[in-house]
């Protein structure tokens, strides 16, 4: 196959993957403009259509889809042989592709790669925050990271941070104006500060336990976000209670900005752990990044 015929079928795998020409454009380094003709130009010599654009949405059609499960496995492998040559570097080099989720990210994941980026500058790594299951595999990254329950059982899991307690917390004007609950089922009453999960579409039930008793309450209010800072900024302005984790919240109880309730309910949160494919092989920047972040009690 001649040249441009293969960069051609790394544009349309990059398209096919991120499901818009704007996000392949920008990975692949080139402009829209000269993606598009890229396609175009390998449509045309096959004689199908690989894809479907609307003015909204870019998506496979049938032969496109066929194309990608076809070809898809082996551009794998060829960037997986290229990324294992770099244990024959002097220092491990390449790009990782890590999702996580916010509170991990700021706690665990940003301290650690302080340090180790410092120590190998050949190292990139590109973090994208999500509450949802994402697929690592079909959405291309190279690891997750997520709280142990929610690991698949054919993954590899690390765990990289202790458990941890969650608190509702409210400020103290919001306190001015509303009593504390005594129980979980009084929330039903307070203004929540709500965090939306992108999976199933639907808000977050706060978890509570006490001696042996477990709960969920559906928190109900005015706003509704998908980030915790934003709950937590929400929360310091008095909006409502907020279901945050302790660290999160921690200077902010010890200056009295915030006041916790119902602490003898409060649940503890299994750690984070890093994911990856059992099938596939660990890279040496993978390993460092697993080694770095790894949990030590």
């Amino acid at each position: 196959m001649v040249r441009h015929n293969r960069e051609d079928l790394v544009s349309f795998l990059a398209v096919a993957r991120e499901q818009s020409f704007t996000r392949a454009a920008a990975m692949l380094g080139i402009s829209q403009p000269a993606l598009s003709a890229k396609i175009t130009a390998l449509e045309a010599r096959l004689g199908v259509r690989l894809l479907t654009r609307t003015t909204r949405s870019v998506s496979t059609t049938e032969a496109g889809e066929r194309l990608v499960q076809t070809i898809g496995p082996h551009f794998d492998a060829i960037d997986a042989g290229l990324a294992a040559l770099s244990e024959l570097r002097d220092k491990p080099a390449g790009r990782l592709r890590i999702t996580s989720v916010e509170h991990a990210s700021q706690t665990l994941l940003l301290p650690t790669l302080r340090k180790l980026l410092l120590q190998y500058p050949d190292i990139s790594v590109e973090i994208v925050n999500d509450y949802g299951l994402t697929d690592i595999v079909a959405d291309r990254f190279d690891a997750g990271i997520r709280l142990g329950e929610q690991v698949a059982q054919d993954m590899i899991a690390v765990r990289i941070g202790p458990d941890f307690e969650q608190v509702v917390v409210g400020a103290p004007s919001y306190f001015r104006k509303h009593s504390k609950p005594s129980t979980p089922r009084e929330l039903t009453a307070h203004s929540c500060i709500a965090l939306r999960l992108p999976t199933s579409g639907g808000l977050w039930s706060w978890p509570f336990e006490r001696k042996g008793r477990t709960l969920k309450v559906r928190p109900d209010g005015k706003v509704v976000f998908n980030t915790i800072s934003l709950a937590l900024d929400a929360a310091l302005c008095g909006l409502g209670l907020a279901y945050l984790p302790e660290d999160v919240v921690r200077s902010h109880l010890n200056r009295g900005r915030l006041v916790p309730v119902l602490a003898d309910w409060s649940t503890r949160m299994s750690g984070y752990h890093l994911y990856y494919p059992s099938r596939r092989q660990q890279t040496p920047a993978l390993g460092l990044m697993v080694n770095a972040l790894r949990h030590r009690s």
